[in-house]
């Protein structure tokens, strides 16, 4: 259950009744009214039937009624789509209450869609508030108030080959040899050689092989990971045009030389297609993500998600905290939602109660996942992930509180020690607790945005000729208005460090 990817909505409508506080829910007891909240959140796994969906809800809501007098409805909302979906439900006026960050924290408060939650965590969140800590807490305010509550996980992110064992045993691949991007070409061409009509690597997701994850220390200043607009590189508190740097044009280069000797999925800068999907149907042998945990651990906890075929996982990078580790997996209360404090309470939830997440995670116990005698859990016998009427389960680094969810395919407590010691220990930014205010620049960033869109995933994914496409993406960029938020980010940056 070890995956984490990192690394990106909305609401409106009242049902039923709204308690008037957050603190007692007597009167909610005795009602057949409940606060109705409706919770967004994004899967790597398919989305369910409508009515395998209803049993896990209606499972869930039997503990919420009891205990906060809510009544949840889930959406499920494929990981592809997720940002683009709760952004439009909010414009569009749905009903929809919680949603993920999901590696927009700055874009979700300068556009408005999270709620200002600061005064509501004494009364409706206490436990969680006193779970998280104000450090990180501190990483999910801007001008000072609260709009997100972090992910309680392993954070520390670690870039990793994910592979098939057996075909690099097979090809004769000595995976510990391989410790660095640039190590990986060699493999993926022995893979090809022995196995031509296999291809050798795999998008993570659309338009995204992972290996921008590979640029060491790469602070992205609160930015979208996957597509930052402004970052660090190293100890400096220089603001830096990432697509104007070595850095990338090296990662390019290299995914144009995958690309054009057939190493790459062609159409990854388009495939709706993700990692589990592709690994699972037997025609890839690896992708590049990053992950919060153990190797062994993360291999195992991957396998049942790719048909079971023998996984192994290398680093091939170094662990890196920014405040935008933090961050961007936050759970925020939509701007418009009709019952925030609800709908904190059912946050508060998911990051306290046992039962609450694992059901979010896993769904029903025996139809959806059985308990092995470890104490882990996994898939009924003869079933997997892609069979199961419901599973998030690839999704699982994204929800609540990590230390209180099942551990697919294996216990270990080892790991989760060492995870914690990965969050204390791990190279930090040197911006670390700064947040950018980007309210100011909302058309730059819908501009700029726009032309990520058209350039990035073609030249991440070796579909562009960096020799040519990447000098017409930054002036692209620099004509929508790029300088303008590389210069705001650097005053306000200044500011910050003057007065830390």
């Amino acid at each position: 259950m070890k995956k984490k990817m990192l690394v990106l909505g909305c609401g409106l409508t009242l049902f039923g009744f709204i308690l008037t506080g957050c603190g007692g829910n007597s009167a909610a007891k005795k009602s057949t009214n409940y606060d109705k909240v409706t919770f967004a959140y994004p899967t790597f796994n398919n989305i369910p039937a409508e009515a395998d969906l209803n049993v896990v809800e209606e499972s869930i809501n039997k503990i919420t009624r009891e205990k906060i007098g809510v009544e949840v409805t889930l959406m499920p909302i494929s990981i592809s789509e997720y940002s683009s979906k709760v952004s439009l439900a909010l414009q569009g006026g749905e009903k929809l209450d919680a949603f993920e960050s999901l590696g927009n924290f700055s874009t979700c408060i300068s556009t408005d869609m999270a709620y200002d939650i600061t005064d509501l965590m004494d009364k409706c969140a206490p436990e969680t508030k006193q779970l998280i800590g104000d450090e990180w807490l501190n990483a999910c305010k801007s001008k000072g108030r609260l709009y997100g509550i972090p992910t309680y996980k392993p954070i520390a992110l670690t870039p990793m080959l994910i592979y098939r064992k057996d075909i690099a045993e097979a090809a004769g691949i000595d995976m510990s040899k391989v410790n660095s991007l640039d190590d990986i070409t060699a493999v993926l061409e022995k893979v090809k050689k022995a196995y031509p009509n296999m291809t050798p690597l795999a998008p993570v997701q659309t338009g995204f092989l992972g290996s921008l994850f590979c640029i060491s220390e790469r602070d992205p200043l609160c930015d979208d990971i996957y597509k930052p607009i402004g970052v660090l590189l190293g100890k400096e508190l220089k603001v830096k045009d990432l697509y104007s740097t070595p850095e990338f044009n090296h990662v390019t280069e290299l995914a144009r030389y995958w690309y054009q000797n057939d190493l790459v999925m062609k159409d990854a800068a388009t495939t709706t297609s993700m990692a589990a999907e592709t690994m699972s149907s037997g025609n890839y042998f690896a992708y590049i993500a990053s992950y919060s945990y153990p190797e062994e651990d993360t291999a195992v906890s991957l396998q049942s998600q790719m048909n079971n075929f023998p996984i192994g996982a290398k680093r091939i990078g170094d662990a890196y905290l920014s405040t935008g580790d933090i961050n961007s997996l936050s759970w925020m209360v939509a701007s418009t939602s009709k019952v925030p404090e609800a709908t904190l309470k059912f946050l508060n939830l998911t990051y306290t109660d046992k039962d609450v997440i694992n059901l979010v995670i896993y769904g029903v116990e025996g139809r959806d996942y059985v308990k092995n005698a470890d104490g882990s859990v996994s898939y009924p016998e003869g079933q997997d992930a892609s069979t199961v009427p419901y599973t998030a389960q690839l999704a699982c680094g994204i929800f609540g509180n990590f230390f209180e969810m099942y551990q697919m395919g294996i216990a270990n407590k080892a790991s989760l020690e060492w995870e914690l010691e990965q969050n204390k220990h791990a190279a930090t930014s040197p911006a670390m607790g700064f947040t950018f205010d980007a309210s100011a620049l909302k058309t730059q960033y819908t501009a700029v945005n726009n032309v990520i869109s058209q350039y990035l995933p073609g030249l991440l994914c070796g579909s562009l000729d960096p020799a040519t496409e990447t000098s017409k993406f930054v002036k692209a960029l620099n004509d929508a208005g790029y300088q303008q938020i590389l210069e705001a980010k650097q005053a306000q940056l200044d500011a910050w460090a003057k007065n830390k």
